[in-house]
């Protein structure tokens, strides 16, 4: 199998953190299983950068295929097969372009060739989600008050706020992305405070090998996005944007910001700030249905 460099972005952040959180020991571990013979030590890459090379590497040969099957092997989704497929069915929605698909039946992952790209209702939904009508709706006076979070919580993040419109005022942009990520986390992790049960329950919560819902504080972003969206505290199209926000806050990491030849500009910067509105705003919205 050959996937595009699209399809090869995914499938570095399922193996990085999406399934499961990877250290670069880890993922030593994990690529030597495929034939490599690493050693993780000093002068180590970004992990993003260590995955990718693995995945070039192997790209359209069997390697590639075995490193698949192992991302998705039901036994390290114990009792959250309903997650294993929700990874799966995000996947596919990439690998269509590469025509094939991966398929799960019971405890066995395959592929099947496809004759032409097929994509099915949920994906034409998310491929219509536009940038520009997201980036045009208004939020006017948001604020995070509203979610009923610690008071002392939602004064730093009321400050954050307050920070963020400073330093897109003045082209600090990759500030701008940086604290809007981290800001989103905080509100996402002080709402989970706040309703644990909630969160707790949704199918999507990341769980570890022993089928138990992590505790809040080892919840990545990407975590909280995928169980905002599931219990509809924000919209498909907050949700979609808010896993490109999650992208550009990796970029914390100046290492990671050389190898990628990343600048931020101003438009990288309003697609953030607006996902933190949006976010904010739905999520205020929604919170009554935590409390019923």
């Amino acid at each position: 199998m050959n996937i595009s460099s699209k399809t090869s972005e995914k499938l570095r952040n399922l193996i990085n953190e999406e399934t499961e959180y990877r250290s670069g020991p880890k993922l030593v571990k994990f690529f030597n299983t495929l034939g490599f013979n690493h050693s993780y030590g000093q002068g180590f890459p970004s992990r993003w950068k260590y995955t990718d090379d693995c995945l070039d590497t192997i790209n359209g040969t069997p390697r590639l295929d075995k490193c698949i099957k192992e991302i998705f092997n039901p036994i390290n989704f114990i009792s959250r097969i309903d997650e294993l497929d929700r990874f799966i069915a995000e996947f596919n929605q990439y690998l269509a372009f590469d025509k094939w698909r991966v398929i799960r039946n019971g405890a066995e992952i395959t592929f099947e060739k496809l004759h032409k790209v097929e994509l099915n209702d949920d994906n034409l939904q998310s491929s219509n989600l536009s940038e520009s009508d997201f980036l045009n709706r208004e939020f006017s006076g948001f604020t995070i008050s509203d979610l009923g979070l610690d008071i002392n919580v939602t004064e730093v993040l009321n400050k954050r706020i307050e920070e963020i419109e400073k330093t897109y005022n003045s082209a600090a942009y990759l500030s701008t992305i940086l604290i809007a990520g981290s800001t989103l986390e905080g509100v996402f992790l002080g709402l989970a405070s706040s309703y644990p049960r909630a969160f707790n329950t949704v199918k999507s919560s990341p769980k570890g090998r022993d089928g138990k819902v992590q505790p809040f504080h080892d919840w990545n972003l990407a975590a909280f996005i995928n169980v905002a969206k599931d219990l509809e505290l924000i919209q498909l199209d907050t949700y979609k944007f808010s896993h490109t926000l999650r992208d550009f806050r990796n970029y914390i990491h100046p290492y990671q910001q050389m190898l990628s030849g990343f600048t931020p500009r101003e438009h990288t910067a309003k697609i953030c700030l607006q996902v933190l509105k949006a976010a904010i705003t739905e999520m205020t919205s929604n919170v009554k249905k935590l409390r019923s």
